[in-house]
């Protein structure tokens, strides 16, 4: 790939994590009033990203919060393209997805394409209310109309970068990096 430059360490990590979990506890949770709401992570790293914002959420509020893993892989619109096939994740929704307030949750927001696909997967499992998205990283340079509605931390990054995103659940490491990247 390229030469990868470490942006953000464990602590900063877990902050960011922190910033959004307060931003849906201040959309959500009100002294007065707690609306029900649900996360989806995205595989891969918006599974354990979602778990860990829930984590934090039950903590400050003493709620439980619903979480599915969405596996958004035969949605995009590049799975024909690829080299490769994917790897296929099975996805798991422990909630009715009709009428819920769901929160789409993925590591980075990129171009778009993958909430996008997202969305068409989301479709298939019923009509939600209400969806937002939350990402740790909104990396500016979207291709569609689409914007994260809770973010850890906004990064500038040129097109020839990538974002990598590795959490311990996964990759042994909490962290952030920039790869130089050729499409």
């Amino acid at each position: 790939m390229g030469m990868e430059k470490v942006i953000c360490e464990a602590a900063a990590v877990n902050s960011a994590i922190e910033t959004i979990a307060d931003a849906i506890i201040k959309d959500f949770c009100s002294d007065d009033k707690i609306e029900e709401f649900a996360l989806a992570g995205l595989f891969k790293q918006g599974v354990p990203l979602s778990h860990r914002i829930a984590k934090i959420i039950e903590k400050k509020c003493n709620i439980k919060v619903p979480v599915a893993a969405l596996d958004i892989s035969m949605y995009r619109d590049d799975f024909g393209l690829r080299s490769a096939l994917p790897l296929i994740n099975e996805t798991v929704i422990p909630f009715d997805m009709d009428m819920t307030n769901l929160i789409l949750v993925d590591d980075v927001l990129s171009t778009g394409r993958t909430i996008r696909a997202a969305l068409d997967a989301v479709t298939d499992y019923g009509r939600p209310n209400l969806i937002k998205l939350a990402v740790l990283v909104d990396r500016g340079n979207v291709e569609y109309p689409i914007r994260a509605d809770y973010a850890g931390m906004n990064l500038q990054v040129d097109a020839d970068k990538k974002i990598k995103v590795e959490f311990t659940e996964n990759d042994g490491i909490d962290r952030i990096s920039e790869i130089k990247w050729k499409k």
